[in-house]
Formats: structure tokens, sequence, C-alpha cells
């Protein structure tokens, strides 16, 4: 787990580990140039429970390099990703490693998640439809991956040298070397919240390609991070602006689609959620008339 300024919810994402029906693990905390207090918070779990490691870097690596840092100082054949911010349920660990156990062809698997916001709140219901549809985004959140050392050893870990969307090149890469899958049941908590590093991605990719058209699938992926963030966190949405600003566009369904959602969240973001709470639990629905809870699915790309 790399942590950087995550005080305010790291003793809810350090007890969800703790608290898990799985128990035999060491627990390998990377304190990522922490300033906001994160370092004393660490410094008092280390105590409380001999399986936490801790780790520290003075200067910030940021999430690639932070990430091979940690799993390039852990023992054990079997990773588990976790992030500072969020939780998850207690018997996440146990039901991965007994899929990594029976599939000797799966390298790598997550789970699918709920949204809640900075208070535990939950604010975006479960989407079993991710895994039924083929599409080059993983499934699952990050921060719910466990995966086998010798594939991350394989692909060489994390490529530093993105800016954004280091998690996707990862997977894709563990793509090569055996099965990617996800688990549809909900065992992961999301946490959406203006100090995720998914909105500063999400501004980062657009800042970088803002001589780019609006409708390449960089930009758009980006406009969809930023506005989903800020949506289920409770923030004024305020992208409209920024798209308009990404002209000129290239018309098709996808930026049509994406100027209508921000202009509706622009509006009544209270309608927007209300919407899309509606969308996906409906689509979520109709995925599961396939998909069973308990079954690890692979990851299609288009």
């Amino acid at each position: 787990m790399p942590a950087h300024n995550a005080l305010p919810f790291l003793n809810d994402s350090i007890g969800s580990i703790l608290d898990q029906t799985f128990k035999d693990f060491e627990f390998v905390i990377l304190d990522d140039a922490s300033t906001d207090g994160s370092d004393r918070v660490l410094r008092e779990w280390e105590k409380r429970d001999s399986r936490i490691r801790l780790l520290r870097s003075d200067r910030k690596l940021g999430l690639s390099a932070s990430s091979n840092f940690i799993v390039q100082n852990s023992t054990a054949p079997i990773v588990a990703r976790m992030d500072a911010d969020d939780t998850c349920s207690p018997e996440r660990l146990e039901r991965q490693w007994e899929i990594l156990q029976t599939r000797t062809d799966v390298v790598a698997l997550g789970t699918l998640c709920e949204g809640i916001d900075a208070s535990g709140r939950h604010v975006r219901p479960r989407d079993r439809w991710r895994i039924v549809r083929r599409s080059p985004y993983i499934p699952f959140p990050h921060g719910s991956a466990m995966f086998r050392r010798s594939a991350f050893d394989a692909i060489n870990g994390y490529s530093e040298q993105y800016a954004g969307g280091e998690d996707q090149n990862f997977f894709f890469k563990m793509k090569a070397v055996g099965r990617v899958v996800t688990l549809p049941d909900m065992l992961y908590q999301y946490r959406y919240h203006s100090g995720n590093a998914t909105f500063a991605t999400a501004n980062g990719g657009l800042d970088a390609n803002k001589h780019r058209y609006a409708d390449n699938a960089g930009d758009i992926a980006a406009f969809y991070m930023l506005g989903a963030m800020r949506l289920w966190a409770g923030q004024p949405l305020r992208i409209l602006p920024q798209m308009l600003a990404k002209r000129p566009f290239k018309p098709n369904l996808q930026t049509i689609m994406a100027l209508a959602s921000a202009s509706l969240g622009t509006v009544s973001p209270r309608t927007l959620k209300f919407f899309l709470r509606s969308l996906i639990r409906s689509r979520d629905f109709l995925a599961g008339l396939t998909v069973k809870d308990g079954r690890a699915y692979e990851w299609h790309l288009k």
C-alpha cells in the first residue's frame, strides 16, 4: 500500500486489511514523502501489528515507482494491492487467494466495488456490466488487485514512463503472460474525493493533451474520470467549460454523450446522479442474468 498524504482515510484503510479473514500476510506500506502527518499514524499502526512493515521515501515517487518499490521489497509470491484511501470487505483476500490457488492460468485478478464518498456514505452501486462488455479499461479498481509476483517480474512491473494510466498499462502487459480476471462480488469500496490520485491523473491527462482533438480516447476517458470523481464526491461538476475549451470537436456518439452528461450535471447534479444510479442498477441487473457471484470472469479487450 503506497500512501501519500492519506491521513483522513488511513485508519479505515489499514483496519480493513488487518481485519481480513485471511491472516497470513505481511503488510508492506510505503510512506511516499507524506507531509500531512501520515507518517505518525503509520508508525503507530506498525507498533500495534507485527505484520506491518513500514517503508519511507524522502521524495515523492508517484504511482508507478512507489508500486514497484513496494513489490520489490515484499517477500511473498502473491501480492495484493491496496489504496490508502479505500477499504475492502473482510473476505477479500481469502476469496482472491482461493482463485489463484485453483487457477494456475490466472496471473492477476480484481473484484468489483461500490463507490463511497469522503464520509464513507455509499454513493455508487456495483456494476456487473463492466464484466460482460469488452473494453480496453480494466473492470475493477486498481486497489482491489491481487497478482503473482512471478508475473510482475516477467513484465518488469509498472512502466514508470507513464504520466497517467499506469494501472491500465500494467494489466495490459499482464494479459500477455496469463489471464486477468474479475470477481463480480462487491469486495472493495472505492472512495471518491478530491484528493484521489485519479482526480490528479484526469487533470494531468487533459493538460497534457490540450492541443489535441476533444474526442480522442484519452481526452474522453480523462473527462469521464474527472467528472465521475467530482460527481460522486458530491462536488460541483464544472467540466463543461473544460470540454468546450478542447474544441474543435469531431462529432461522434461518444463525444455527444459526454457533452450531454456534462451539461445535465452542470444544471442539476442531483438529477444526473439519480439517472446514473438507475442506469447502473438496471444494467447490473441485466448482467446478473449471466454473471454469477463467486465465479471469475476474464477481462476481454475490444
